[in-house]
Protein backbone atom coordinates (compact mmCIF):
# COMPACT_ATOMS: atom_id res chain seq x y z
CA UNK A 1 0.00 0.00 0.00
CA UNK A 2 2.82 2.41 0.90
CA UNK A 3 4.50 1.71 -2.43
CA UNK A 4 1.22 2.33 -4.29
CA UNK A 5 0.70 5.65 -2.48
CA UNK A 6 4.27 6.68 -3.39
CA UNK A 7 3.71 5.84 -7.07
CA UNK A 8 0.44 7.77 -7.16
CA UNK A 9 2.04 10.75 -5.43
CA UNK A 10 4.97 10.72 -7.86
CA UNK A 11 2.60 10.52 -10.84
CA UNK A 12 0.52 13.46 -9.60
CA UNK A 13 3.68 15.47 -8.92
CA UNK A 14 5.04 14.72 -12.38
CA UNK A 15 1.82 15.85 -14.01
CA UNK A 16 1.76 19.04 -11.97
CA UNK A 17 5.37 19.78 -12.87
CA UNK A 18 4.44 20.10 -16.56
CA UNK A 19 1.47 22.32 -17.38
CA UNK A 20 0.36 23.85 -20.71
CA UNK A 21 1.06 27.51 -21.46
CA UNK A 22 -1.65 29.89 -22.58
CA UNK A 23 -1.27 31.67 -25.92
CA UNK A 24 0.19 34.85 -24.38
CA UNK A 25 2.83 32.90 -22.47
CA UNK A 26 3.70 30.91 -25.58
CA UNK A 27 4.14 34.06 -27.68
CA UNK A 28 6.31 35.64 -24.98
CA UNK A 29 8.57 32.59 -24.87
CA UNK A 30 8.76 32.41 -28.66
CA UNK A 31 9.78 36.07 -28.91
CA UNK A 32 12.40 35.68 -26.17
CA UNK A 33 13.96 32.60 -27.78
CA UNK A 34 14.00 34.09 -31.29
CA UNK A 35 15.59 37.33 -30.01
CA UNK A 36 18.36 35.37 -28.29
CA UNK A 37 18.88 33.11 -31.30
CA UNK A 38 19.22 36.12 -33.59
CA UNK A 39 22.08 37.53 -31.53
CA UNK A 40 23.83 34.18 -30.99
CA UNK A 41 26.88 33.94 -33.22
CA UNK A 42 28.81 31.25 -31.34
CA UNK A 43 28.06 28.60 -28.72
CA UNK A 44 30.46 26.50 -26.69
CA UNK A 45 29.14 24.01 -24.18
CA UNK A 46 29.75 20.77 -22.35
CA UNK A 47 27.08 18.15 -22.79
CA UNK A 48 25.99 14.73 -21.61
CA UNK A 49 24.10 12.56 -24.08
CA UNK A 50 21.74 9.78 -23.05
CA UNK A 51 20.70 7.22 -25.64
CA UNK A 52 17.62 5.32 -24.51
CA UNK A 53 16.93 1.99 -26.19
CA UNK A 54 13.94 0.00 -25.06
CA UNK A 55 15.80 -3.32 -24.98
CA UNK A 56 18.54 -2.02 -22.65
CA UNK A 57 18.13 -1.70 -18.88
CA UNK A 58 20.27 1.44 -18.72
CA UNK A 59 20.71 4.38 -21.05
CA UNK A 60 23.98 4.68 -22.98
CA UNK A 61 25.74 7.74 -21.56
CA UNK A 62 28.41 9.74 -23.36
CA UNK A 63 29.84 13.20 -22.76
CA UNK A 64 31.69 15.81 -24.71
CA UNK A 65 31.82 19.37 -26.01
CA UNK A 66 29.72 21.28 -28.52
CA UNK A 67 31.00 24.13 -30.68
CA UNK A 68 28.75 26.20 -32.95
CA UNK A 69 29.66 29.13 -35.19
CA UNK A 70 27.13 30.98 -37.32
CA UNK A 71 25.80 30.41 -39.80
CA UNK A 72 26.19 26.62 -40.01
CA UNK A 73 29.35 25.22 -38.39
CA UNK A 74 28.57 22.58 -35.75
CA UNK A 75 31.00 20.21 -34.07
CA UNK A 76 30.07 17.51 -31.55
CA UNK A 77 33.22 16.19 -29.89
CA UNK A 78 32.70 13.16 -27.67
CA UNK A 79 35.42 12.64 -25.06
CA UNK A 80 34.08 9.87 -22.80
CA UNK A 81 33.85 6.92 -22.72
CA UNK A 82 35.42 7.13 -26.21
CA UNK A 83 36.80 9.83 -28.51
CA UNK A 84 34.65 10.58 -31.51
CA UNK A 85 33.75 13.77 -33.35
CA UNK A 86 31.13 14.80 -35.88
CA UNK A 87 31.54 18.05 -37.80
CA UNK A 88 28.92 19.63 -40.09
CA UNK A 89 30.77 21.94 -42.48
CA UNK A 90 30.28 23.11 -46.08
CA UNK A 91 27.44 20.62 -46.71
CA UNK A 92 29.74 17.80 -45.63
CA UNK A 93 29.59 15.58 -42.54
CA UNK A 94 33.11 14.88 -41.29
CA UNK A 95 33.57 11.96 -38.90
CA UNK A 96 36.66 11.23 -36.80
CA UNK A 97 36.43 7.91 -34.98
CA UNK A 98 39.57 7.85 -32.82
CA UNK A 99 41.72 8.84 -35.79
CA UNK A 100 39.78 6.95 -38.46
CA UNK A 101 38.42 9.74 -40.64
CA UNK A 102 35.61 9.69 -43.17
CA UNK A 103 33.12 12.12 -44.65
CA UNK A 104 29.65 12.14 -46.16
CA UNK A 105 28.38 14.62 -48.75
CA UNK A 106 25.06 15.86 -47.39
CA UNK A 107 24.59 18.55 -50.02
CA UNK A 108 22.78 16.21 -52.41
CA UNK A 109 20.84 14.40 -49.70
CA UNK A 110 17.63 16.24 -48.78
CA UNK A 111 17.15 14.26 -45.56
CA UNK A 112 20.69 14.95 -44.29
CA UNK A 113 20.38 18.64 -45.19
CA UNK A 114 17.11 18.87 -43.28
CA UNK A 115 18.62 17.07 -40.31
CA UNK A 116 21.63 19.42 -40.29
CA UNK A 117 19.30 22.44 -40.41
CA UNK A 118 17.23 21.05 -37.55
CA UNK A 119 20.32 20.29 -35.45
CA UNK A 120 21.48 23.89 -35.82
CA UNK A 121 17.98 25.18 -35.08
CA UNK A 122 17.60 22.93 -32.03
CA UNK A 123 20.94 24.02 -30.57
CA UNK A 124 19.84 27.66 -30.88
CA UNK A 125 16.24 26.81 -30.00
CA UNK A 126 14.78 28.61 -33.00
CA UNK A 127 12.49 25.97 -34.49
CA UNK A 128 9.26 27.97 -34.37
CA UNK A 129 8.17 27.29 -37.93
CA UNK A 130 4.51 26.31 -37.90
CA UNK A 131 4.72 25.29 -41.56
CA UNK A 132 7.19 22.55 -40.58
CA UNK A 133 6.07 21.67 -37.05
CA UNK A 134 3.05 21.22 -34.86
CA UNK A 135 4.10 23.04 -31.68
CA UNK A 136 2.99 22.65 -28.06
CA UNK A 137 4.16 24.80 -25.12
CA UNK A 138 4.50 23.83 -21.46
CA UNK A 139 5.77 25.10 -18.14
CA UNK A 140 8.19 22.61 -16.59
CA UNK A 141 9.19 23.56 -13.06
CA UNK A 142 11.03 26.90 -13.49
CA UNK A 143 11.78 26.24 -17.16
CA UNK A 144 9.82 26.05 -20.40
CA UNK A 145 9.32 22.94 -22.52
CA UNK A 146 8.29 22.99 -26.17
CA UNK A 147 7.31 20.02 -28.33
CA UNK A 148 8.09 20.29 -32.05
CA UNK A 149 6.41 17.53 -34.11
CA UNK A 150 7.54 17.41 -37.79
CA UNK A 151 4.73 17.67 -40.34
CA UNK A 152 6.88 16.12 -43.07
CA UNK A 153 5.75 12.47 -43.05
CA UNK A 154 9.04 11.22 -44.50
CA UNK A 155 11.08 12.94 -41.81
CA UNK A 156 8.61 11.89 -39.11
CA UNK A 157 9.55 8.28 -39.88
CA UNK A 158 12.90 9.03 -38.23
CA UNK A 159 12.12 11.73 -35.66
CA UNK A 160 8.67 11.82 -34.09
CA UNK A 161 9.34 14.95 -32.05
CA UNK A 162 11.91 17.33 -30.65
CA UNK A 163 11.37 18.20 -26.99
CA UNK A 164 13.40 21.33 -26.17
CA UNK A 165 13.76 22.74 -22.66
CA UNK A 166 14.56 26.44 -22.22
CA UNK A 167 15.73 28.27 -19.11
CA UNK A 168 14.28 31.60 -17.96
CA UNK A 169 16.58 33.48 -20.39
CA UNK A 170 15.22 31.55 -23.37
CA UNK A 171 18.43 29.54 -23.79
CA UNK A 172 18.38 25.83 -24.65
CA UNK A 173 19.41 23.60 -21.75
CA UNK A 174 18.13 20.24 -23.04
CA UNK A 175 17.22 18.68 -26.37
CA UNK A 176 15.38 15.36 -26.63
CA UNK A 177 14.87 13.68 -30.01
CA UNK A 178 12.10 11.12 -29.82
CA UNK A 179 11.89 8.33 -32.40
CA UNK A 180 8.62 6.65 -33.50
CA UNK A 181 9.74 3.52 -31.62
CA UNK A 182 9.82 5.66 -28.41
CA UNK A 183 13.59 5.26 -28.21
CA UNK A 184 15.20 8.66 -27.80
CA UNK A 185 18.39 10.67 -27.59
CA UNK A 186 18.57 13.29 -24.84
CA UNK A 187 21.31 15.92 -24.68
CA UNK A 188 21.78 18.01 -21.53
CA UNK A 189 23.95 21.12 -21.80
CA UNK A 190 26.13 22.66 -19.07
CA UNK A 191 28.78 25.39 -18.77
CA UNK A 192 27.29 27.02 -21.85
CA UNK A 193 28.88 30.20 -23.19
CA UNK A 194 27.39 32.39 -25.94
CA UNK A 195 29.21 34.72 -28.34
CA UNK A 196 32.72 33.90 -27.20
CA UNK A 197 35.31 34.08 -29.99
CA UNK A 198 35.92 30.60 -31.39
CA UNK A 199 39.02 29.89 -33.45
CA UNK A 200 38.36 28.39 -36.88
CA UNK A 201 40.86 25.67 -35.95
CA UNK A 202 38.20 24.20 -33.67
CA UNK A 203 36.18 23.32 -36.76
CA UNK A 204 38.75 21.02 -38.31
CA UNK A 205 38.49 17.28 -38.44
Amino acid sequence: MRKLVYILFFTVFAVQAQTPMNSTEAMTLKSKVKALATTTKTISSDFVQYKHLDFLDNDIETSGKLAFKAPDLVKWEYVAPFKYSVLFKDETLFINDEGNKSNVDIGSNKMFKQLNKLIISSVKGDMFDEAEFSIEYFHKDKNSLVYFMPKDKKFAKYIQAFHITFNSKGDVIEVKMLEPSQDYTKIVFSNKVLNQTLDNAIFTN
